[in-house]
């Protein structure tokens, strides 16, 4: 509804708009935007208040001289390796920890025994029967304790001596004959073997019942330094499965044995190439290393020859050996049935080439050979342009199972598997690309900004997960990313509290990993690139960080200080919001009072009271009893009429005139050039609730009468003297026939229904179907489809 403003003077306008400024406080005033203070470590010469590393800070490092076997015929791994630690702490050190993550698999591990879950009364689908079942086949295995580490000897590389340890679940203490002091190394020899289990989601092994082959992925398979630094001392928190991996950079010398039929792709540069290729594969490589497209080295029909052996048959052995300079970690990948292909590229233009590779069986096909080196090459660019170049040699792609994927220094394991007929859905492309983006991503968080993934699983998963959703926009525009989108957070943000975990919770204690770690910080932070702090702003700020931390440990704290530091933009109340909480946001658009200026013109004001009177006479019973008014007694009696009979109280006097004029002399020309320029101009006052508990910016769509539009955008500090509810008042030359709250899903916002005045309802969709649903065609793949429906003759030619 229209509401006039009278006007003493247009002084009161600027009285509405202080009194709008400064709304009552609620009791909890002020505290959503408060600085985090106390919730955050205190700055000391380790790391400083402005988020960067301190002119104390430190790391230690470790350098690994090894050399590993691959046991085809066993399933085996076999491993001796010489560690040499270096103490770069400012503290005398007794003993070193070091990681035994194999014995996650190990009979009685904390991570097994501590699994929980139950069987519904709605039932189970048959992966999660087929899961329990392979559980329980594992259990009995370990019954006889085959999986898990077997270390066989731990001495002092110096003396051969025996060393003192202890195994602790996942880790082991190794005792120092005497304490490393501050700026001293020590080194020493362990040597261990184990069986490799199954892939489960990180390493492990693939078997391909067809031919009787494994393809091998083989990672945290060797004892690893503990870090020690300056927040936690050691971070020697047991490894549950959840939690990935808390690392330390070092050099890698690794020399890997297996059959002479395998292909291996591992952490680093190999060394021998010149011994472990044939002379055609030499040669693919020349050619590979001056091409920008990928070369095939070993062919799909070379892999299937070598595939017609099987594990044991006495075809000997060759070693490759891997170097590989300042990694947090070291991973290999083996197979008789690898494809491989490569290019080496200048990525940035700066005349640096990096090679870009793949290793596959023929059972990704035609997937991989068309894609998955591209897009190590895409996603190198793409990262490197927002964070810092990428500094290694290589970055290689592994097919591993179906699906999923894992990160390591230079190499990753990925999943993405078209049908056996060689047809994919559009979905598994993406999932096949989207997973090689953001597992070739890892190389940059954490591989490059080593964070600490035992407790802060989204310093790596979270920012990842941003970039690779910018990564995937660059890759096609059109690309189905599945998160990064603020709407796409919406549904998860809607749920019980009560299984909710705030995104600043150790990885292990997170109830639901992929919204939390994932999903969600990913979503914050496109949110503030986008909508908070703005690209340039951001992105500028986001760069920073990794080039601060670049082969350095940062804490939550470093990121959350070197955005602000950077940007000028006080995020505190961010996160706040999005990384110690777990409430939603919900913007309420309760109301919208429309107001004009009554500036005192009869002429004006008495037609707009004229067109109101009318407006209001305009009722059912008025319309209906216009047929009978000749039949009125004042219509028939004229002596029942008086002077307001025909008195027309709209009709401007001169008197009216006058006094207007006396009005406006007692203007000043600044009062009167304010009023004229608001005649006609409409006021509209915004009454807001934020129903969710984030204070967030405000986003109005304003749609007018005349067909056009415009945006409002007010920053979350509108939110600041109230954080309950807030009126705000926004002028406009035209009429507003509709508004709306967040109109292009920016903030996440739970709920879209009250986010419109006057009120839209926003349809909920259902579908019809027959009592029974057809089988067979909904369950191919549009290429399957498309091949079914062609006439026989085409179907052979059928790329599609």
């Amino acid at each position: 509804m229209r509401k006039t403003v009278l006007m003493a003077g247009l002084v009161l306008w600027s009285a509405t708009l202080m009194a709008q400024a400064q709304p009552a406080p609620t009791q909890n005033a002020n505290t959503r935007f408060e600085q985090l203070g106390p919730m955050l470590p205190t700055p000391n010469t380790f790391r400083t208040a402005a988020g960067a590393p301190g002119k104390d800070y430190f790391q230690n490092r470790a350098d690994y001289d090894i050399k590993v076997e691959l046991d085809d015929a066993n399933q085996k791994i076999i491993g001796s390796e010489t560690v040499t630690y270096h103490n770069n702490s400012t503290d005398e050190l007794r003993f070193i920890w070091l990681q035994l993550d194999q014995n996650l698999f190990a009979k009685g591990s904390i991570g097994s025994v501590t699994r929980t879950g139950g069987v519904n009364e709605s039932g189970m689908s048959f992966a999660q029967l087929q899961n329990l079942t392979s559980v329980r086949e594992r259990s009995s295995q370990q019954a006889s304790d085959k999986y898990g580490y077997k270390i066989t000897s731990v001495k002092d590389a110096k003396s051969g001596n025996a060393l003192k340890y202890t195994i602790n679940q996942t880790m082991m203490r190794i005792d120092l004959p005497t304490p490393l002091k501050p700026g001293a190394s020590y080194s020493f020899n362990v040597d261990w073997n184990y069986f490799v289990t199954e892939y489960y989601g990180r390493s492990g092994m693939e078997f391909f019942a067809k031919d009787g082959n494994y393809n091998y992925f083989i990672a945290h398979w060797f004892p690893r330094l503990c870090a020690y630094n300056d927040v936690n001392g050691w971070q020697n928190k047991q490894f549950l499965g959840q939690g990935e991996f808390t690392l330390i950079f070092g050099n890698y010398k690794v020399a890997i044995t297996a059959p002479s039929d395998h292909v291996v792709g591992a952490t680093g540069e190999c060394q021998n190439y010149k011994q472990v290729l044939s002379a055609t594969q030499q040669k693919r490589m020349a050619q590979a290393a001056t091409s920008k497209t990928p070369v095939i080295i070993v062919s799909q029909a070379e892999a299937e020859a070598a595939e017609k052996a099987k594990p044991g048959d006495t075809k000997g052995k060759k070693t490759w050996i891997f170097d590989a300079k300042n990694v947090r970690d070291f991973a290999f990948a083996s197979s008789r049935k690898f494809i491989w292909d490569a290019m080496q590229t200048d990525v940035y233009g700066d005349g640096h080439k990096i090679w870009s590779m793949s290793f596959y069986s023929k059972e990704g096909n035609p997937l991989w050979g068309q894609y998955s080196t591209r897009v190590v090459e895409h996603t190198l660019k793409s990262y490197g342009n927002r964070t810092i170049k990428y500094p290694y040699p290589v970055a290689i792609s592994c097919h591993g199972t179906p699906g999923g994927g894992m990160e390591y220094p230079m190499i990753s394991f990925n999943g993405g598997r078209p049908e056996p007929d060689g047809t994919y859905s559009e979905q598994t492309k993406a999932g096949m690309i989207g997973v090689i983006i953001h597992e070739v991503g890892h190389n940059f968080f954490p591989m490059i900004v080593n964070s600490d993934e035992r407790q802060w699983t989204w310093m790596d998963e979270g920012l990842n997960t941003f970039c690779q959703y910018l990564a995937e926009k660059e890759w096609d525009y059109n690309f189905p990313s599945r998160r990064g989108e603020p709407q796409y957070i919406v549904d998860y943000m809607k749920s019980d509290k009560a299984v909710l975990s705030p995104i600043m919770t150790s990885s292990d204690n997170v109830i639901s990993l992929g919204p939390n770690a994932y999903a969600k910080p990913a979503t914050a932070l496109n949110i503030l690139r986008e909508t908070v702090m703005g690209r340039e702003l951001f992105d500028y700020a986001f760069k920073e960080y990794a080039r601060r931390w670049a082969f350095k440990s940062p804490e939550p704290a470093d990121f959350f200080r070197t955005l602000e530091d950077a940007s000028g933009v006080d995020l505190d109340w961010f996160w706040k919001g999005w990384f110690y909480g777990v409430e939603p946001v919900d913007q309420d658009l309760v109301e919208v009072d429309w107001f004009q200026v009554d500036s005192g013109d009869p002429v004006a004001t008495k037609a707009a009271a004229k067109a109101e009177a009318q407006r209001r006479a305009g009722t059912v019973s008025k319309q209906r009893d216009a047929a009978t008014q000749a039949e009125s007694v004042v219509a028939k009696d004229s002596t029942m009429r008086d002077f307001y009979n025909s008195y027309d109280p709209y009709a401007v006097t001169d008197t009216d005139k006058k006094k207007y004029q006396d009005y406006l002399a007692t203007l000043s020309e600044s009062e009167r050039s304010a009023l004229e320029k608001t005649a006609g101009t409409n006021f509209y006052t915004l009454s807001l609730k934020n129903k969710g508990g984030v204070p967030m910016p405000v986003i109005i769509r304003m749609e007018f009468e005349d067909g056009t539009d415009s945006v409002a955008r007010f920053p979350a500090e509108i939110w600041r003297f109230n954080d309950v509810s807030i009126k705000k008042v926004i002028a406009t030359s035209k009429k507003v026939k509709q508004w709306t709250l967040d109109p292009y899903q920016e903030i996440a916002d739970i709920d879209a229904d009250n986010n419109s005045f006057p009120r839209v309802s926003q349809p909920t969709r259902f579908q019809l179907f027959r009592q029974q649903q057809r089988s067979g065609a909904q369950s191919q793949n549009p290429m399957q489809q498309r091949r079914s429906n062609q006439p026989p003759a085409t179907q052979g030619s059928s790329k599609n």
